[in-house]
């Protein structure tokens, strides 16, 4: 790995880590991370991999009250980091180098609440420096104050990026190359799961008794191997535009004095 390729990922560990508290551009999601040093590095299609199917996981992930969600910018940049140098080894395969990284992804994202925790711990200081700049209508000081608190969040994936950047290539390849067939191919099976787990948690909490056929037509519509994702995608944009119709014409006529509920698919279901 090059020093150019050292300078870009630790451009996109500091943005992601950034991202993780400014939610602007969404770098610090899986998706864009990965992807991002996937091509930095020349790994464009396995980190559209990696980052793709971590995103499947991150879908689930939101802070909720008190409850802090798994931090998914150390999750994507370390994993895809660690991808690139068993790629880059020479003899690893690279479904196994996705999968193991996939694997990893968990334990580094709950790594990463430590060190978010602690780079919010050590920002308490600059929030009393903001109030007493306030107090004094110092607005250029709270404005540079606010900054620095933003810096330490994308210094927390900054330095351990730039820590992993500096393992030789052939440690991190001898090491995967080295793990049995069925560690291996649990860690396949496990970040497959992990995966499903992570679309279970988005449908527990969008799920009602209106959207569930239209989950059981997606399984059978996905089951059609001749239909892209396009062509899925537009049946998707098809039925939401017929859904939403229904229920226009639904409320139209239950305000003219017709009987139903506004939700006509559901009004169905309850009749059935």
């Amino acid at each position: 790995m090059s020093i150019f390729n050292i300078i870009l990922i630790g451009l996109v560990a500091f943005l992601a880590g950034c991202e993780g508290i400014l939610d602007q551009f969404q770098f610090h999601q899986p998706l864009v991370a990965c992807t991002l040093i996937g091509l930095v590095t020349g790994h464009l299609r396995e980190g559209i991999i990696l980052g793709g199917s971590l995103q499947m996981i991150a879908l689930g992930w939101a802070n909720i009250g008190a409850a802090v969600a798994p931090d998914a910018a150390l999750a994507s940049v370390a994993s895809a980091i660690i991808m690139v140098l068993a790629l880059e080894g020479g003899t690893a395969d690279p479904t196994t180098a996705i999968n193991t990284s996939i694997t990893l992804a968990i334990p580094l994202s709950v790594a990463g609440l430590f060190l978010t925790m602690l780079a919010r711990t050590l920002a308490i200081p600059l929030v009393h420096g903001m109030d007493a700049a306030a107090e004094n209508a110092d607005f250029g000081k709270i404005e540079a104050l606010s900054w620095v608190a933003v810096a330490m969040q994308g210094l927390r994936i900054l330095v351990p990026a730039l820590a992993l950047c500096f393992i030789p290539p052939a440690v991190v390849t001898e090491q995967l190359n080295r793990m049995p067939e069925w560690l291996t191919g649990g860690m396949a099976v496990g970040g497959g799961m992990v995966a499903a787990v992570g679309y279970a948690m988005v449908i527990n909490m969008m799920s009602t008794k209106e959207t569930w056929p239209f989950f059981a037509l997606g399984f059978v519509l996905a089951a059609i191997p001749n239909l892209t994702l396009i062509a899925l995608g537009v049946i998707g944009c098809v039925l939401a535009v017929v859904y939403m119709t229904l229920k226009q014409l639904a409320t139209s006529n239950s305000g003219s004095g017709n009987a139903g509920s506004g939700d006509p698919l559901g009004d169905i279901i309850n009749d059935y």
